[in-house]
C-alpha cells in the first residue's frame, strides 16, 4: 500500500501507534495535534487520506471536516474520524458532516488499516 496520511490526534500514544502501524504498511504518515496544524498540513502537504480525532485541543474534528468539505480541492479527501464520541448522535453528526468513515475508539488496527486500504484504492471521484 501506498500513500501519504494525516493523522490529527492530541493523544501522543494514540498517535503513535496508527503512525507505526501505517508506516508498517507502507504509508507516508504525518501527524497533526491540533486543528490548526490539520488545516495548514493539508493545504501544504496535500494527504491522500485524514484521519481525525474529534476532540482537539482547539476545535471539534468536525469542524475540520465541514471546512475541507467546502473547498474544491479537499472536496472527495478521504476522511477517516477515529473518535470516542460514540453515541447515536455523534456518529450522525459525524456521517453529515462528511466523514467517509466513522470509527470510535478503542478500535480494532486491522479494522483501520483495511478501512485505510479500501479508501486509498477506491476511485476518486470527479
Amino acid at each position: 500500500m501506498s500513500g501519504r496520511v494525516l493523522v490529527v490526534e492530541d493523544h501522543g500514544p494514540t498517535a503513535r501507534l496508527v503512525q507505526d502501524v501505517l508506516e508498517r504498511a507502507g504509508l507516508t504518515v504525518l501527524l497533526a495535534r491540533d486543528g490548526a496544524a490539520a488545516l495548514q498540513q493539508v493545504q501544504a502537504e496535500q494527504p491522500d487520506l485524514l484521519i481525525l480525532d474529534r476532540m482537539l485541543p482547539d476545535m471539534d474534528g468536525l469542524e475540520i471536516l465541514r471546512e475541507l468539505r467546502q473547498q474544491t480541492e479537499t472536496l472527495y479527501l478521504p476522511v477517516i474520524v477515529l473518535t470516542g464520541l460514540k453515541s447515536h448522535g455523534d456518529v450522525l453528526d459525524g456521517w453529515m458532516g462528511g466523514a467517509s468513515l466513522y470509527l470510535t475508539k478503542p478500535f480494532a488496527i486491522g479494522e483501520l488499516v483495511d478501512a485505510v486500504e479500501k479508501l486509498l484504492d477506491a476511485p476518486a471521484r470527479v
